[in-house]
């Protein structure tokens, strides 16, 4: 059986793979690499694309409201707010005044509490904090008290954004519209420790402002089934009713009446200049309720915008 030549032994300094291995023309100080400069090069090229971009300080003075987006913490501005005026608000007399001295008393710098907007559906509750947002600005100075909106998905960021505004030179109404939680949606206990009970707690220069159609936020079956199923059920229904008590201000808005549609399909047609009065507008107006089961201020402006469209009006502030 032929005998194998005895094998060179590696040379001092070098591992048994290396041995042999011949330096290519990019080699430099990782050697048998190929390229190892311009390639850790292009590898940090690719690793500065992909990392996030680095969040700048939101210029709160660009506009009187903003919408809060986690992605990147952007507070985008809002040029113009979707809002009608405060005079063309019926039928809520006392819980707009209640709002509006809140509002008022946090906007030069006195106690005020965090507001739940509850109750009927399309009775203005959004339209009650936009508008009340407007009028208050109006008499401090525009652009002293800041609208941020931040969406329901989003609850979960508002330590971020808290962060965000406590070192802003600026007064604010943190506003979320239809908040509500559903079965398994535990964010509303971020909401509970940001508003009142964690370590920081809610900021001297923010107020929380949030419109329901849920005077809990929670689903009646939500809080019977947690009350069937727990050990103890008191405790688990006193955690999740304990949400609404971080709202000193509790505002309910209710079905109108008849003469209280009316009056806001009337103002409105006022307002805006409509040429339609008296039985005529009263009949019409009566029968787009009925066909759509229910009275409220929605009803009466989605009304009022099929008459414009009719009568070749257009609904501008005059």
């Amino acid at each position: 059986m032929p005998k194998r030549p005895p094998q060179k032994p590696p040379a001092k300094g070098k591992s048994p793979q290396q041995h042999g291995a011949k330096d290519g023309p990019n080699d430099g100080p990782m050697t048998g690499v190929t390229g190892g400069p311009a390639l850790m090069a292009r590898i940090a090229d690719a690793l500065e694309r992909l990392a996030p971009a680095a969040s700048s300080e939101p210029d709160f003075a660009a506009a009187e409201a903003f919408t809060w987006y986690p992605a990147g913490r952007r507070v985008v501005p809002v040029p113009q707010v979707c809002r009608v005026g405060m005079g063309l608000l019926k039928g809520i007399d006392r819980v707009r005044d209640l709002l509006v001295d809140n509002t008022e008393r946090f906007a030069r710098g006195l106690p005020a509490n965090n507001a739940l907007l509850w109750g009927a559906r399309g009775m203005g509750k959004s339209s009650l904090v936009k508008a009340v947002h407007a009028a208050v600005n109006a008499s401090h100075g525009q652009g002293a008290l800041k609208l941020v909106e931040i969406h329901r998905e989003d609850v979960e960021s508002l330590p971020d954004l808290m962060t965000l505004m406590r070192v802003a030179p600026y007064r604010f109404i943190l506003f979320c519209d239809d908040l509500s939680f559903e079965a398994q949606d535990t964010s509303y206990k971020s909401l509970k420790a940001v508003l009142e009970g964690g370590i920081e707690g809610r900021p001297d220069n923010v107020v929380f402002y949030a419109t329901s159609n849920r005077r809990h936020l929670m689903a009646r079956d939500m809080m019977e089934n947690e009350r069937a199923t727990a050990i103890n059920p008191g405790e688990v229904v006193e955690e999740k009713v304990s949400l609404s008590d971080r709202f000193g201000l509790w505002l309910g808005f209710h079905r109108c009446s008849q003469d209280e549609y009316l009056a806001m399909v009337t103002g409105y047609v006022s307002h805006y200049r409509i040429p339609l009065s008296g039985e005529e507008l009263e009949r019409e107006a009566l029968e787009w309720a009925t066909t759509r089961g229910a009275r409220s201020g929605r009803v009466a402006w989605q009304y009022v915008q099929d008459l414009a469209g009719r009568l070749g009006v257009k609904l501008t502030e005059r």
